[in-house]
């Protein structure tokens, strides 16, 4: 059954457009502050500092900050952030796909729960793609809400421009994908860029990739 073809497609970040792994993060991040990677894990995760980091209630000052205080360890900035953030690579496949959808003229956005260290050393020289095929950034951390939260699609959707039905969103967590639904949005969960592509097809839009 075919389906509408969208207006505006929007591409979650992690394990969508860029695969990554925390563990792989906790593990350089433990390195250079010289304590285990599964105390970073509690630092980080147990705690909460990185939800309140991805939610833009901290920057990246207090984030490291907060972390050095709980950590006991001082390691630089840059050397924290640089272990926190060289996690992503990007999915070709899914870059196939973005690409092929910009060719043709399609508008396209991210809509991501990430923060500030992730998002800057992602966009610019190390994956281009990031600034050249994207029309639209939603960010949690300069919009202080997250997804599933109601707000964030409401957001999404002004910026497209367009009506919520005519908004296109895949998302690789169900509860993300089910709250784009809930705000009128056509979404649909990532499992690969083969089914991505198949999902497109149903709404009309082809890829030749």
């Amino acid at each position: 059954m075919t389906m509408t073809a969208p207006l505006f497609f929007y591409f979650d970040l992690g394990n969508v457009l860029l695969k990554f792994d925390y563990a792989v993060a906790c593990c350089q991040m433990a390195e250079v502050a010289g304590i285990s990677s599964g105390r970073v894990r509690e630092i980080i995760f147990d705690d909460g500092l990185q939800l309140a980091y991805e939610r833009g209630l901290l920057s990246t000052d207090d984030f490291y900050d907060a972390f050095c205080e709980r950590s006991g360890s001082r390691p630089p900035l840059a050397d924290l952030a640089l272990a926190a953030s060289d996690i992503f690579e990007m999915d070709a496949n899914v870059a196939a796909v973005v690409e092929r959808l910009r060719a043709s003229g399609r508008r396209l956005g991210v809509l991501s729960n990430t923060c500030a260290a992730h998002w800057e050393f992602c966009s610019g020289t190390r994956f281009p793609l990031l600034d050249t095929a994207f029309d639209v950034a939603v960010l949690s951390y300069k919009l202080g809400t997250l997804k599933p939260e109601p707000a964030i699609y409401r957001t999404a959707i002004d910026l497209a421009g367009a009506r919520p039905e005519e908004v296109f969103f895949v998302d690789d967590r169900a509860e993300n994908v089910a709250g784009a639904l809930d705000a009128g949005m056509d979404a649909v969960q990532f499992t690969s860029a083969s089914g991505l592509i198949r999902d497109l097809e149903k709404r009309g839009v082809c890829l030749d990739v």
